[in-house]
């Protein structure tokens, strides 16, 4: 019985990581140009599927794991709000929703998977990503000894090596959740910290970018780093007016940039994305920690 339960477990948890990973991977692509209608349809069809129809979906309802079941009900309303989107022709706003409402799936898959499939996985994640975290924070010493005086590069530093203190010990506490949360917010900040010291007046003529739109594609990943812990951040805490001010700014001067860029513009999409960048900055600190930026 354990053996079919963790070869059951292992084939779900592999086919919906496959597709959540399809469908993230989807999405982080940098705008170049109008979403194909078509892909899209074909895209949400998959995902309709993978919430109603796969083996998936029957191991949630088998489950009647209460965590789990709410778990997909949010992705269906995710799903539902991407249809929508699709169907009153914002294409762009349907493509975006739809990685969210299949990582939702994949979180309930993961509260539904039996106990001795989910934990020895969920253990070797957590080692993988605080591997990850210390090469990043290695990464993030050897960037502010080349750039000496950087503000914020020492804060940053700090806060990473306090939230892998915290981890450490969750871990040996068997806390593995809230030790992946803490893994997660140091992964977040290690990365802004680097990829905004290697957006800075001196580093960034060592970044040899062969096209504008390369560049582009490289301030899209360094704006999304910074969303991303803002999200890990804010979660759940309600935000100050000055916060969302930074928020709505940087969002505004993303659509902006996204839309230099369909446009060919991509030497002035790089400029707005440092702008929108910036603000982000500005929020992050706002939240108490101090990166470079």
């Amino acid at each position: 019985m354990n053996a079919t339960l963790l070869r059951l477990g292992c084939v779900l948890w592999l086919v919906v990581a496959v597709l959540a990973a399809a469908f993230a991977q989807e999405s982080a692509r940098p705008a170049a140009g109008a979403v194909d209608r078509a892909r899209l349809e074909q895209r949400l069809a998959a995902v309709t599927v993978l919430l109603e129809k796969s083996s998936a979906a029957r191991q949630i309802e088998a489950s009647g794991e209460a965590r789990a079941l709410e778990k997909r009900d949010k992705a269906r309303a995710v799903y539902r709000q991407a249809h929508a989107a699709f169907e009153a022709g914002d294409l762009q706003r349907a493509s975006q929703l739809l990685p969210e409402a299949s990582v939702l799936m994949f979180e309930a898959v993961r509260l539904a998977s039996p106990e001795q499939v989910t934990g020895p996985k969920l253990k070797a994640d957590l080692d993988a990503r605080m591997e990850s975290v210390r090469a990043l924070a290695a990464a993030q010493k050897r960037i502010s000894a080349e750039k000496p005086g950087t503000p914020g590069a020492a804060e940053a530093a700090e806060t990473i090596e306090k939230l892998l203190g915290e981890a450490e010990q969750l871990v040996r506490a068997n806390d593995i959740a809230r030790a992946r949360a803490a893994l997660d917010q140091a992964y977040l900040v290690a990365r802004a910290a680097i990829s905004s010291m290697r957006g800075g007046d001196t580093l960034v003529r060592s970044l040899t970018f062969a096209t504008k739109q390369e560049e582009y594609h490289y301030e899209i990943d360094r704006n999304d780093t910074h969303q991303m812990l803002i999200r890990v951040l804010l979660d759940g805490k309600p935000r100050g007016p000055a916060q969302q001010s930074f928020i709505d700014k940087a969002r505004e001067l993303r659509a902006q940039a996204e839309a230099a860029a369909a446009g060919g513009d991509h030497a002035g999409a790089v400029r707005l994305l440092e702008e929108s960048t910036r603000e982000l900055v500005r929020m992050i600190r706002s939240a108490g920690v101090y990166i470079p930026g």
